[in-house]
């Protein structure tokens, strides 16, 4: 990391330390004041994203439900495959809460960042001891892409809008796949709920 002044704030965004059973200790080592932020959005969703960013990179890859099922007429889902995994969010966060207390975290709900971003930012600002200077002034509707994008209030450059990788429409999968993922996912998020004294809507 690099060396931080009075008055700074040293940023560091990477997905995969929430899911790392190595990196809540390697940071707690590192800076036991560490602030963390962590995006979640519906597990189910995110599944989906997931397999949809790995077909477009591969398109040969199997069927969303023969990789997500480990016996499809059991219903038996497969949690060794990382895009079910990761989403298993209760367990995740039950390995950084060993070395965190609760009040080191902001969890974001990714569908809020998308319906009021706004919103979203004055937590993250507030959580962080900054001003709020992120308002809704900054953000506009993307329609193609289905996202909010960051402008400038004063419309001095081009906005800012999430990499082509984002906001790619999501293959059709079978309803009944969907809901037996719900419902694997729900005693999950419902444990999630109760661990960070929050309500994400995802039932």
């Amino acid at each position: 990391m690099p060396r931080t002044l009075e008055g700074q704030i040293t940023m560091e965004k990477t997905p995969s330390y929430f899911v790392t059973k190595e990196a809540p200790r390697r940071i707690y080592n590192m800076s036991r004041d560490t602030k963390l932020i962590v995006v979640v959005r519906n597990p189910v969703t995110r599944a989906i994203s997931d397999y949809t960013q790995t077909l477009s990179k591969n398109p040969t890859i199997p069927s969303f439900q023969a990789l997500a099922f480990k016996n499809v007429s059991t219903g038996l889902i497969d949690t060794s495959w990382s895009a079910v995994r990761i989403g298993i969010y209760a367990k995740h966060l039950d390995n950084w809460l060993r070395y965190f207390p609760l009040s080191k975290f902001l969890f974001v709900s990714g569908e809020r960042l998308v319906s009021d971003p706004a919103g979203e930012m004055g937590r993250v600002q507030d959580f962080l001891g900054l001003k709020r200077v992120v308002t809704d002034k900054h953000f506009y509707f993307n329609e193609t892409k289905g996202f909010p994008c960051l402008k400038k209030p004063e419309g001095s450059s081009k906005p800012r809008c999430l990499g082509k990788s984002k906001g790619r429409p999501h293959p059709k999968i079978d309803g009944q796949v969907v809901q037996r993922l719900q419902e694997f996912y729900r005693p999950f998020n419902m444990k999630f709920y109760q661990m960070t004294g929050q309500d994400f809507g995802w039932d």
